[in-house]
């Protein structure tokens, strides 16, 4: 049959949407499950049930994603790509080469880009471990015979985990990636039932709501912001997973389905409680129905332990950046695409991660306990990719009346996180510093 430019395009059309669903179980799998623990986690550090409370406390959810993964990362931050590829080290490297600069400052500026690629491995071995135990804790709730075998299980699939990573990002994406295509549209439908049940809760779009809960109780709120921010981790590894599936499939994932599942289900668990305080105590498994609960158990299994991948594939872009960069002695690159440049495996990465998270693992024991150690690696990450994406859009000749109040917007919020995640050290939060100190 003749291969006529109609049947090109129509082919090209399918291999796109196969990538953007290979996206789906590689890069958004850390974000896409926050919504089991970001609502209840905010609430309980706000320590109050209030329809004041939980109205404001999913106001600042639903604006965290919008400005800082939509806003900031999607449609600002990945403009800034180095020959395709994404991350911290990528946009240091633009920045030394395109952005004015004196001896100084070249010091600052891959400084700056170093630290904040330390931090990414900080944050690449606290969220598989989180992840995965988070898990296999969550089979309790099926039955508690589970509980003595929390560990060995998680370490069993962690080492599975990893195993598979030699087979290259396409082929784990086309593993995961249907299953978390599944995962968001369940995420939707369980928010949009909570939602018709208590429309009120769709007032959280007012932004208003989230301003006057931390105006009210300034102390509180300030420590719930540590919380808040749990629901957009993983913005981070969505830029530097860029060039693992380019920035038009990780886009289409954003803005058609990953953002609008993810904002339902916040608003969906927010309407439950707005009826049942009681839910609390597990908000996203109580939209379920009763019929649906255990298979939602199982799918979660699945969709936290699919949450580690985006971390990983990150690990080993940044860590081929900086053997390019000269930043890391040379080490074995396995190229495991044709199409995509940016996918790549790093043997000696892969099993340092590893090691790594299963001495976390035996070490904290328990999500909980990781939890503190949960955010603090990912808020500095973003103050610093804001930095140096200003001084490269600047270089770009984007004018200062848009850079300056745009840019100021992002630091302020970048702070603000970073400040209320600072409390979170001495609970464990020192972990990544110390990770990032290592690297």
């Amino acid at each position: 049959m003749l291969d006529t430019p109609a049947r090109r395009s129509e082919f090209r059309l399918s291999a796109s949407s196969r990538l953007t669903v290979a996206a789906l179980g590689v890069v958004y799998g850390d974000i896409g499950t926050s919504p089991l623990y970001a609502v209840r986690r905010s609430l309980v550090d706000f320590g109050d049930l209030s329809e004041h409370a939980i109205l404001g406390a999913l106001s600042l959810i639903v604006w965290a994603l919008a400005l800082i993964v939509t806003v900031k990362y999607v449609l600002v931050i990945m403009r800034a790509d180095n020959r395709g590829e994404g991350g911290l080290l990528a946009l240091t490297a633009l920045v030394l080469r395109t952005a004015r600069r004196t001896q100084k400052r070249y010091i600052l500026i891959m400084a700056a880009g170093l630290v904040g690629a330390a931090l990414f491995y900080g944050d690449g071995v606290i969220t598989p471990a989180i992840s995965v135990l988070s898990a296999v804790e969550g089979l309790k709730v099926a039955t508690p015979l589970f509980e003595p075998y929390v560990i060995p299980i998680s370490l069993v699939l962690i080492i599975g985990l990893f195993l598979v990573q030699s087979r290259g990002t396409a082929s784990v994406g086309r593993l995961f990636g249907p299953a978390m295509l599944v995962w968001f549209v369940v995420l939707a439908l369980l928010g949009l039932w909570g939602i018709a049940q208590r429309p009120r809760i769709l007032l959280a779009f007012n932004p208003l709501y989230g301003v006057t809960v931390l105006a009210d109780a300034p102390s509180r709120g300030f420590v719930m912001l540590g919380a808040v921010f749990l629901a957009v981790t993983g913005a981070e590894t969505l830029y530097a997973d860029m060039g693992h599936f380019g920035r038009r499939a990780l886009r289409t994932a954003w803005l058609r389905l990953v953002f609008p599942a993810l904002v339902l289900n916040y608003l969906g668990q927010g309407a439950l409680l707005l009826g049942n305080p009681a839910a609390l105590e597990h908000p996203f498994y109580r939209l379920a129905p009763e019929w649906g609960l255990y298979p939602l158990v199982a799918l979660a299994s699945i969709a936290t332990i699919i949450a580690s991948q985006a971390v990983i594939s990150g690990a080993f872009s940044i860590t081929r950046q900086a053997i390019q960069l000269g930043y890391l002695p040379r080490l074995e690159v396995r190229h495991t695409s044709e199409e995509e440049i940016g996918q790549v495996y790093v043997p000696r990465i892969n099993s340092g991660l590893l090691v790594a998270i299963i001495v976390l693992v035996l070490g904290f024991r328990s999500s909980d306990n990781l939890g503190a150690a949960y955010g603090i690696a990912v808020s500095g990450m973003m103050a610093i990719t804001t930095g140096l994406a200003f001084l490269y859009m600047r270089s770009r000749e984007w004018s200062l009346a848009v850079a300056v109040p745009l840019f100021a917007v992002f630091a302020l919020v970048d702070l603000t996180f970073l400040s209320a995640n600072l409390l979170k050290i001495a609970e464990g939060g020192w972990f990544p510093i110390v990770v990032a100190a290592l690297r």
